[in-house]
């Protein structure tokens, strides 16, 4: 099975307590790369970066999490993105960007672009999230959909999460279209009614729920405090809990470590519910640490009895 991730990656400053701040690197799907290798599963991440250091720093500490390289394109004189987390006494997140030079915006222009999208196109499983879908303008966005179509005609599958920053979207309309565009190439949908909420209005679980039966899709939200996951697939509308979290430190790749899990699973045999579990175990976890990745060490044994309820 041969699985890829495409997004950006940023330089992540993230400010303290003190004010202070500690570098790292993120981005949702390459979040999602991170821990779907940490689970085991072969993915290559597909990105451009600059030619300066921490692009090399970037792709060798990928390479050191087992995410495979060969689709990163290296653009001479560009260099990443940046962005600022600050995180709020609850521990929720707002983030501030500079990317507008990035240079994964430049993934599907020329030159490199058509051996970009050639490779795509030939993998098993795809995953692309709506922040994917704001990097790109729309010529950018048309050859990422129709490279989409091109895996698809030859079966392979695509995953896409929602994950809708407005920032990223000067003109919301544009948004909804690419989204809709989206939604209809995915065969499994991640979804966050907050995210369907902010672009669509009070019909956004509505623009999501057109496509069951035909896609498996699982909404996102929350009962009260606690989250909740809605798996739809076939005939199936089931709601899967997320289990007690003993502190909730940071949110910041919940989402994108929820969508890991539940790829790995899937990919592993199990059952939507059984795999909705496992995610919500694994971004139980996360959220309990500082920042996107958290150390090895905390990673969750989701093999452990118990953990597929």
């Amino acid at each position: 099975m041969r699985v890829a991730c495409i997004g950006e990656c940023m330089i992540e400053l993230s400010e303290q307590f003190d004010g202070s701040l500690v570098r790292g690197f993120g981005g949702d799907t390459l979040n999602t790369a991170l821990y779907l290798a940490r689970l085991g599963v072969a993915v290559d991440y597909v990105t451009a970066l600059g030619d300066d250091a921490w692009s090399d720093e970037m792709a060798a500490a990928w390479g050191r999490e087992g995410i495979g390289l060969g689709q990163v394109r290296r653009l001479p004189g560009r260099m990443p993105g940046l962005y600022i987390i600050r995180t709020d006494a609850a521990g929720e997140r707002s983030f501030h960007y500079w990317r507008d030079q990035a240079a994964a915006r430049d993934l599907f222009v020329e030159p490199g672009a058509a051996e970009t999208r050639a490779a795509v196109a030939t993998y098993d499983l795809v995953y692309v999230s709506g922040i994917s879908l704001s990097l790109y303008g729309e010529s950018g966005r048309a050859a990422l959909f129709e490279t989409l179509g091109a895996l698809r005609a030859r079966g392979g599958r695509v995953a896409f999460d929602t994950n809708y920053r407005p920032r990223g979207w000067p003109v919301r309309e544009v948004a909804q279209a690419a989204f809709r565009t989206a939604l209809a190439l995915a065969d499994l949908i991640f979804a966050s009614v907050e995210d369907l909420d902010w672009l669509f209005g009070a019909a956004g679980v509505d623009e999501v729920l057109r496509h069951r039966g035909r896609a498996e899709i699982v909404l996102k939200g929350s009962t009260g405090p606690a989250p909740v996951a809605r798996v739809l697939h076939g005939t199936s509308d089931t709601w899967v809990p997320a289990g007690p979290v003993a502190r909730v430190v940071d949110t910041t790749a919940a989402g994108d470590s929820f969508a890991a899990g539940y790829l790995a699973a899937r990919l592993a045999g199990l059952d939507p519910e059984a795999a909705a579990a496992r995610a919500h175990r694994l971004a139980g976890a996360v959220i309990g640490h500082r920042g996107a990745v958290i150390p090895r060490a905390a990673m969750p044994d989701l093999d452990r009895p118990g953990a597929h309820s």
